[in-house]
């Protein structure tokens, strides 16, 4: 791992190398760091970055909480090597000079507003080397964060937040999630109308105290914290992926980033309310992901899954799996076979990698860029005239195409078809564009979250939801463009049927609430 920390002192703009994590604190014992900053400056301690390591690389046998009392501390990946870098010395060594760090993967848990020549530097390195780039999404309306850069580029991996149930008791609240919320995870589009985040995860755990060696404390919810979480779930995939040859084509330097991105957003959980763009149906085959949820929450053994089905080539594939794969002619077809399409879901994901220059400013390279369409057809095979398109994604500004639909029970036979959106001429064909596709069949959710109805996660539907429901109600009519829950039904629109079915689910109890009552 390439772990990037912000520094917490400037002075005349320049950082003063206070971004290291307690190396003190018992979760990092035996633990060897490699620290790349400016030289001649003394090291100083960031809580941040002490936490986001500790959620990352942390391990303690005998950790501590005052509630909890003493427990086993373990992060996500423990096991894991790391080099931590300032985040100047990072855009001057490595950004600007177009090296990329000695990692599978880079993670940082900060942002910026706006794009910027090392934004930019951090989307070429990921298309040229295949890099793997993962980073916060930003902190939501409630700290008035759009999707920030780098999370909020064209080919990193951009993390939201899901919160922790609203509850006093802390095991409770570290052991239950409820949704991603708009005022504490930042959402798209952005300035220039793609979906961000591309994924969602918990953010709020207990993490290293740089204090006290033995001391851990919650974090709250904070994209900074959910980050480490999806860094390392994709840290596991390469590492199983660099184990097995039958498995190299994921971590391939030639598309190995869009396969991983295409395998972790295609395993991703639906949670209550997702849906594509605007609250209204009609964006739904141009925006192919939530604007908050992204393509859902983090399902790390759904991944695993999805990378030990190994990869296929077009043609007659398994139920799930992947490819890294050129389209160098009109389209490619992927036929799968579904014995029993009743009650199932299939999901589909392509990811490929938008171009920039390789210099200082690393400006867009738009005309080397292909825009992609991924289409789903349910296929008769006795008569071709009863073929029809089940769905499709057709995005003119990202570079993320995704189906989630229901099988048709009438079909059997169905095509996953990945062509070029913009030919006009069919013998016009562009230069080949590589491409990481995922792919999966799955049952219909059939256990119903109370997240549906219980809006504010403190476990029990009630008045307070009602209210939080009216108001979205009214808003949606003043701003429909808005991100607000509360279309129980999912036909597009908030209104009064919605409230007549939260108010059927009245005095409903999570199972934590009760037990904590």
């Amino acid at each position: 791992f390439a772990l990037i920390c912000r520094s917490i002192t400037y002075i005349d703009g320049e950082p003063q190398n206070d971004y290291r994590p307690s190396t003190e604190h018992n979760c990092f014992a035996g633990k060897q760091f490699s620290f790349n900053d400016q030289a001649g400056l003394s090291a100083g301690i960031s809580p941040h970055s002490t936490a986001v390591c500790s959620i990352l690389l942390g391990e303690d046998p005998n950790a501590f909480n005052r509630q909890l009392g003493r427990f086993y501390y373990q992060g996500a990946v423990p096991a894991a090597t790391a080099d931590i870098y300032e985040f100047w010395y990072f855009l001057t060594n490595n950004v600007f000079a177009g090296s990329p760090p000695d990692a599978d993967i880079v993670t940082a848990s900060f942002g910026s507003r706006f794009e910027d020549w090392w934004t930019r530097g951090i989307d070429s390195m990921a298309e040229r080397y295949g890099l793997i780039v993962v980073a916060g999404i930003g902190n939501g309306s409630d700290a008035y964060a759009p999707p920030l850069y780098p999370a909020a580029g064209t080919n990193v991996i951009g993390v939201g937040v899901v919160d922790s149930v609203d509850t006093e008791n802390l095991a409770a609240s570290l052991a239950n999630f409820s949704l991603a919320y708009p005022e504490h995870s930042s959402f798209g589009p952005t300035a220039d109308g793609r979906c961000k985040p591309d994924i969602i995860a918990p953010g709020n755990f207990l993490a290293a105290d740089d204090n006290e060696p033995n001391r851990y404390e919650p974090t709250g919810n904070w994209s900074s914290f959910s980050t480490p979480v999806v860094a390392g779930a994709i840290g596991l995939l390469v590492q199983k992926a660099r184990e097995d040859p039958n498995l190299s084509l994921a971590v391939s330097p030639e598309g190995g980033n869009c396969v991983m991105k295409a395998i972790l957003l295609n395993s991703a959980t639906k949670l209550p309310y997702w849906h594509k763009g605007r609250l209204e149906k009609d964006d739904d085959h141009q925006v192919p992901l939530d604007y908050i949820q992204g393509a859902g929450m983090l399902n790390a053994v759904s991944a695993y899954e999805h990378l030990i089905a190994g990869p296929n080539k077009p043609g007659e594939v398994s139920t799930t799996g992947w490819d890294n794969n050129l389209l160098d002619k009109a389209e490619n077809v992927y036929q799968i076979t579904i014995t029993e399409p009743n009650d199932k879901l299939v999901t589909v994901t392509a990811v490929w990698n938008k171009h920039y220059n390789s210099t200082y400013p690393f400006e867009s390279a738009p005309e080397k860029d292909a825009n992609l369409r991924l289409e789903l057809w349910a296929i008769d095979a006795n008569d071709p005239d009863n073929d029809y398109l089940l769905d499709y994604s057709d995005s003119n500004v990202d570079n993320v195409e995704h189906i989630y639909v229901a099988a048709d029970a009438n079909y059997t036979n169905y095509e996953i078809v990945i062509s070029y959106s913009d030919i006009d001429e069919p013998n016009r064909i562009p230069a080949a564009q590589r491409y990481g596709l995922a792919w999966n069949l799955s049952e219909k959710q059939t256990d119903e979250s109370i997240f549906w109805y219980d809006l504010n996660a403190d476990g029990i539907v009630n008045d307070l939801d009602f209210t939080i429901l009216l108001n979205n109600l009214l808003n949606s009519t003043k701003s429909p463009g808005g991100y607000l829950l509360g279309d129980i039904n999912t036909d597009g629109v908030i209104d009064v049927n919605d409230v007549e079915i939260l108010l059927d689910h009245r005095n409903l109890k999570a199972d934590w609430r009760t037990k904590d009552k």
